[in-house]
């Protein structure tokens, strides 16, 4: 796209692609959520997004990923990548900036299908943004969070280089649930797989950057 080219950004890595979503790939992305995202006894994300009524939730999924697109701006961004693998849409991995040419931090969070999970993927796609972030737009610091029963994302973190950086409570369908806080230093991150990043100089001044 001429005048919003960072739809045009991609990251590669063996086995998957990293790109904005398609209209194809949002409905794609919604028929994941239906299929199943985690077990319904548990809820990993900090907003319990998937508890919405099963007829709701492929709308919720499509406009809440137009919505994010719609709302960037220099100043607070986020790529809501689809993931991809042997051409199908397998969840989703977002990065995001806030002041970013200041702070050089990002955020990360992702989902993916129940049936991709446990396969490497996702260690595979956050590698993917945190090799954009630090090698691409010169970040300093990655954060994230999980709860402190998701086993699965915080041994991701763990892999990646992450420490431990606090603990946050919250409410969480009427109980108390604690999340793991997490934070990367650029120095201690060794991308475990190759990635290649394409369209990415077109894009610098929307993320903030010359």
């Amino acid at each position: 796209m001429r005048n919003w080219p960072v739809h045009d950004l991609r990251l590669t890595t063996p086995r998957l692609t990293l790109r904005l979503p398609t209209f194809d790939d949002l409905d794609e992305l919604a028929d994941r959520a239906v299929e199943g995202v985690h077990d319904p006894d548990r809820m990993p994300f900090g907003v319990p997004w998937t508890d919405v009524p099963a007829a709701e939730l492929p709308a919720k999924v499509v406009l809440y990923h137009l919505g994010v697109m719609a709302a960037w701006r220099p100043e607070e961004w986020c790529c809501n990548f689809a993931v991809v693998h042997e051409g199908r849409v397998i969840g989703v991995q977002d990065v995001k900036g806030v002041d970013f040419a200041l702070t050089r931090e990002v955020h990360t969070g992702s989902w993916l299908g129940r049936a991709y999970q446990g396969e490497g993927f996702g260690t595979e796609m956050r590698a993917a943004v945190l090799h954009l972030a630090f090698a691409g737009l010169g970040a300093l610091t990655a954060t994230s969070s999980a709860f402190l029963d998701n086993p699965a994302s915080l041994g991701v973190s763990r892999k990646l280089g992450y420490r431990p950086d606090g603990l946050a409570v919250q409410s969480m369908r009427g109980r108390r649930a604690t999340q793991q806080r997490l934070r990367l230093d650029r120095e201690d991150f060794g991308c475990p797989v190759p990635v290649e990043i394409h369209g990415l100089a077109a894009c610098l001044p929307h993320f903030g950057l010359e």
